[in-house]
């Protein structure tokens, strides 16, 4: 009698109704496709303003993505994955801890979390307060390490996003000296959330003097987080290092999961 050998399952087998109603049939090829999208958006902003390409890091928010499905991501070719909820980025984490991820936790922090955050995350893009930084910088001390982080201004100036005043900035730099364990590396911001490209360039635009001004003091505040999905390519023109962008590489969110911003949906 013959030996019948069973067929390889096919990509996204094992989806629910509910992946494949998100997803498509194919997460992998989506995300490939999505991720290559992008990547060509990224390169032609670097071209229109005279930019390297090799100068913008594109880190893909993964905010909302099942651990399963995450999979499929790094199947995709992405390896670094940005949340902005700690407890959602730890549960992926314990289950994808076969898979070198580089974790980047880019949301609000309460105090309370941060014994978990300096766990396996590799950077904080959004420090904004004296209090989480020695936090921060208590809890590294007992794991050994160190921490890249990004400082968060509210460019914007509303009331409904976190991050420092543009003029505290000067000051809060020079208190973070007594943190060694906390490695600055650049400035973070959320451009207003506005049809009017005009007002979200003079976000980018400020945060990128803020940090131009800071650099005599501190040279190491070299680089800019800023741009997602909606604006990334003015955020590029303007002088952004990082941009996080995850509905232009995963497609759209559930309605469910709550506001746009990263953060406000901690509260």
């Amino acid at each position: 009698m013959p030996t019948t050998i069973a067929p390889l399952p096919l990509p996204g087998s094992d989806l629910s109704a509910a992946d494949i109603a998100r997803f498509g049939p194919d997460p992998q090829q989506r995300f490939a496709q999505g991720l290559a999208d992008t990547e060509a958006r990224i390169a032609a902003a670097c071209a229109r303003s005279g930019r390297d390409r090799r100068d913008v890091r594109l880190l893909p928010v993964t905010k909302t993505l099942p651990a399963h499905i995450l999979r499929l991501a790094w199947a995709a070719g992405i390896r670094d994955f940005g949340e902005n909820k700690l407890q959602e980025a730890r549960e992926k984490q314990a289950a994808l801890s076969d898979l070198a991820i580089r974790w980047s936790i880019i949301g609000h922090l309460q105090t309370n979390k941060v014994k978990y955050l300096v766990r396996f995350a590799s950077e904080f893009h959004a420090l904004d307060s004296l209090r989480l930084a020695a936090e921060l910088n208590r809890r590294l001390e007992a794991e050994g390490r160190d921490l890249d982080v990004f400082i968060q201004v509210n460019t914007s100036g509303e009331e409904s996003k976190y991050g420092l005043s543009p003029d505290r900035l000067h000051e809060f730099l020079g208190q973070l000296d007594g943190f060694e364990r906390l490695k600055p590396q650049g400035l973070m911001t959320l451009a207003i959330l506005s049809p009017d490209p005009v007002r979200v360039r003079h976000c980018f635009a400020l945060l990128r003097r803020l940090r131009d001004e800071a650099q005599i003091r501190r040279p190491e505040i070299s680089r800019l987080s800023m741009g997602m999905t909606s604006d990334f390519e003015i955020a590029i023109e303007e002088g952004a290092d990082v941009v996080r962008v995850g509905q232009a590489i995963f497609g759209p969110r559930p309605k469910e999961a709550g506001p746009f911003w990263p953060g406000l949906d901690d509260l």
